[in-house]
């Protein structure tokens, strides 16, 4: 009887660990997974902003990850803000200074072609 139940354990162990290999093969390596972290060059966390309404080949010029308000500096004309954050956090754009004058909330997984000339900051939020 011993033997049956080591037998079936090996089995079952073997099975198993041939399943988890195959998964992890396909979704669990590191490439898989920067992949899904990281979209047209931000990374997951982050608010980027791109020159241009476009992805800019997966560069942006700009980005930012703690909460908070950002100051911007020479952004002038039409680009692509992309909110990359994760948990529902939000990005707004502000007309003023310190986060002043702020619009609507873009939501997680998000972007925006917005000019950026009559905006003077950003807000990062929970």
């Amino acid at each position: 009887m011993r033997k049956l139940v080591r037998a079936a354990a090996l089995l079952m162990f073997t099975a198993g660990a041939v399943l988890t290999t195959g998964a992890g093969a396909q979704a669990g390596s590191a490439d898989a997974q920067d992949a899904q972290d990281t979209y047209a060059g931000c990374r997951s966390g982050y608010v980027c902003i791109y020159p241009g309404a476009s992805w800019n080949g997966n560069r942006p010029e700009a980005t930012y990850y703690r909460y908070g308000v950002y100051n911007l500096r020479n952004q002038t004309g039409v680009h692509r803000v992309f909110n990359n954050q994760t948990q529902g956090a939000t990005v707004q754009l502000c007309t003023g200074y310190d986060g002043v004058g702020c619009g609507a909330k873009m939501p997680t997984w998000t972007y925006w072609d917005v000019n950026l000339t009559p905006i003077n900051s950003i807000r990062l939020a929970p």
